[in-house]
């Protein structure tokens, strides 16, 4: 059965303003460069398998050089503030959406840069982590976004094996709906840092009116209970679904 509705994943009612100010900005630009779809009446199936009537297309930031600067400036402050300026020594992004924006955090900290392929590229040294191995190097994880967290573990595990201190992993965008997120992670010794979910999304939407009343009705029930919402619409209705569909699939 699917769970009861479920709270703000990911939202702490301590919250700073600013970071509350920082994800508000954030999903205001998400919105400006069309990074946002609402799709209700034909729901998205995620790479976990979860059925969404929303997507975010986090790769379209790398076209508009003025919104990337300012997520950057966002994301290397709340870096800074939550993690440390001095507590990262390379930033690794996971392949392929993960790359540019380490690039981009890794440059603004005058940090060291790698990435970390999804597989051995089949040749040559047969490496995961291209750049360096960041060997006893405390590394920050970098991608793009991330649903249930599960799509982190894969590239944490490659910067373990290859020596590095893996604590801490950053997104842009963290959907903040489904169970177990933090937790996923948790239990590796990892802490997830993000910048807008889409709760902040639709505080954003109030300001400017981006999508019909009704596609707002529904995306804000689907974010009350996604497992009911996902398991209604032919899609996987818990955690354990969630991770068999994502093995199955790889």
């Amino acid at each position: 059965m699917p769970a009861a509705p479920t709270a703000r994943i990911g939202t702490d009612p301590g919250i700073s303003d600013r970071d509350r100010d920082a994800a508000l900005t954030t999903a205001r630009i998400l919105l400006e460069i069309k990074a946002v779809n609402f799709r209700p009446e034909e729901p998205y199936t995620l790479t976990s398998g979860w059925k969404s009537p929303v997507y975010i297309d986090c790769r379209r930031i790398i076209f508009f050089p003025r919104a990337r600067a300012k997520i950057i400036e966002l994301a290397v402050d709340k870096i800074g503030r939550h993690v440390g300026y001095e507590s990262i020594d390379v930033v690794a992004g996971g392949e392929t959406a993960g790359i540019p924006f380490a690039a981009w955090i890794a440059d603004r900290m005058m940090a060291p840069m790698a990435y970390v392929r999804k597989k051995p590229k089949g040749f040559g040294r047969n490496a995961l982590i291209e750049g360096n191995a960041p060997e006893g190097k405390r590394t920050l994880l970098v991608e793009d976004l991330t649903t249930d967290g599960q799509s982190k573990i894969q590239f944490a595990e490659a910067l373990r094996n290859a020596g590095a201190i893996t604590e801490h992993t950053f997104v842009v965008f963290f959907y903040g709906v489904f169970p177990g997120s933090f937790e996923t992670l948790r239990t590796m010794g990892i802490t997830l840092h993000h910048l807008c979910t889409w709760w902040d999304v639709l505080d954003a939407c109030r300001d400017h009116p981006y999508f019909p009343d009704g596609a707002l009705s529904e995306v804000r029930r689907f974010l009350d209970n996604p497992q009911a919402w996902s398991a209604s619409h032919g899609g996987v209705a818990t955690p354990e679904q969630a991770a068999a569909h994502k093995a199955n699939k790889s």
